[in-house]
């Protein structure tokens, strides 16, 4: 082999080494939009194209700021939205055109967040620019009286924009799911050949079990038929409305009016602070439901819960779902006695910390202690999950709780 030869490397080997250019040349641009520019972030990568405008558009919510508007060193990320309708208006159209909607969503809450943009949400224009999601509508809902006129039908539609998608995502695995357990839980002493629940057959008829023939004599069949509309179960949601379970106020009245369009169910729609207001009768209309709360305030679950149990005609046929962090401002020992008295008369409790895909909230551990001597283990439960525990509830079977 020459001297040549071996200073010139071949096509294979090339297109190695521009492939491993472009690797690092990637890695850099993305440090490059982390670090925010400046000296002090190291990577000497130079933005162009469409990468400028998406470091302006991350700049303006995350860079740092001495004041709205404010301008850093040459070379530096700008930050701030200038505090004005029409700069917020601008950068919303940015980061739509820049990231994807699930990005997107996590840049308006951030927004909201860190640069107090509440009070602009309360502009039209505002609101036909951001992108809808279960945050939004927590905010909107908690501007609540604030919010003008002007403002109230454009906010209406972005709610509903957001409550239709929820309930195309959830009711049809909801009815299907809860149908099926209403089904099994109208037992029939009589069933047909298709109808016997086997493992309740076999569990009524250990008793008869004949040791020479390794068998049981099933003298009593019990089997399950179709729920039909007089077999009934009725369902209340109990759903604490202080400030910190907005999305859990979303998901819960999006699912209540799903219960109450299921003829098998009765469902009652309780929300709560201090005071206790039923919104049953806006349940055929979940955005009712949502304008019908007002988040924030204080907490009286002991109250929430005296009505609730006013309610209760059939225990034994009654599901109870409290969905609160149960940071309790009323009387403690009545409520764990109002628990205690609901499900000794046959009522099926369910405790949920909260009802969205948040992760773990912060709750009163010691609250949740005390349920979970009486029998009520309390637990955050996401939207997927929902069904499950509701069927698992009406059947009166352990509760599917996660892990951890």
């Amino acid at each position: 082999m020459t001297g040549t030869d071996t200073a010139q490397p071949d096509a294979t080997g090339r297109a190695d080494l521009a492939g491993t250019a472009d690797v690092a040349g990637e890695r850099l641009r993305r440090w490059r939009l982390v670090l925010g520019g400046g000296e002090a972030d190291g990577t000497g990568c130079a933005l162009r194209g469409r990468d400028v405008g998406m470091d302006a558009a991350l700049g303006a919510l995350y860079g740092g700021t001495t004041g709205a508007g404010s301008r850093k060193a040459a070379g530096e990320r700008s930050a701030g939205l200038g505090g004005s309708a029409p700069n917020v208006a601008r950068w919303l159209g940015d980061i739509r055109t820049y990231f994807p909607s699930s990005v997107v969503q996590v840049m308006q809450r951030d927004a909201i967040e860190r640069l107090g943009l509440s009070a602009l949400l309360l502009e039209p224009e505002m609101l036909e620019a951001v992108e809808p999601d279960v945050h939004l509508v927590g905010t909107l809902l908690s501007l609540g009286k604030a919010m003008p006129d002007t403002t109230r039908e454009t906010a209406r539609a972005v709610v509903r924009k957001v409550v239709e998608q929820l309930e195309k995502k959830l009711a049809t695995r909801t009815r299907a799911t809860l149908t099926g357990a209403l089904d099994r839980s109208a037992r029939i002493s009589r069933p047909r050949h298709h109808e016997i629940d086997w493992n309740r057959t076999i569990r009524a008829n250990l008793k008869n079990y004949l040791p020479e023939y390794r068998t049981v004599v099933p003298e009593r069949l019990v089997g399950h038929g179709r729920a039909g509309q007089s077999v009934k179960k009725e369902v209340i949601l109990c759903i604490d409305q202080s400030g910190s379970m907005a999305a859990s106020v979303v998901y819960a009245s999006v699912f209540g009016a799903v219960l109450a369009s299921m003829r098998s169910l009765t469902t009652r729609l309780v929300v709560f602070d201090t005071a206790v207001v039923d919104l049953t009768e806006e349940l055929d209309d979940p955005v009712d439901v949502l304008f019908g709360t007002q988040l924030g305030g204080g907490t009286d679950i002991n109250r929430a819960l005296a009505y609730c149990q006013s309610k209760i005609t059939r225990p034994a046929d009654t599901v109870v779902v409290l969905i609160s962090d149960l940071y309790e401002g009323g009387i403690r020992n009545e409520m764990l006695g109002r628990v205690a008295a609901m499900q000794a008369a046959g009522v099926r409790f369910v405790t949920l910390l909260a009802l969205s895909d948040e992760g773990a909230p912060a709750y009163d551990r010691e609250h949740a202690a005390a349920l979970a001597a009486l029998g009520s283990p309390a637990f955050a439960c996401t939207p997927d999950l929902f069904p499950d525990v509701m069927a698992a509830a009406i059947e009166k079977r352990p509760l599917p709780v996660p892990e951890g």
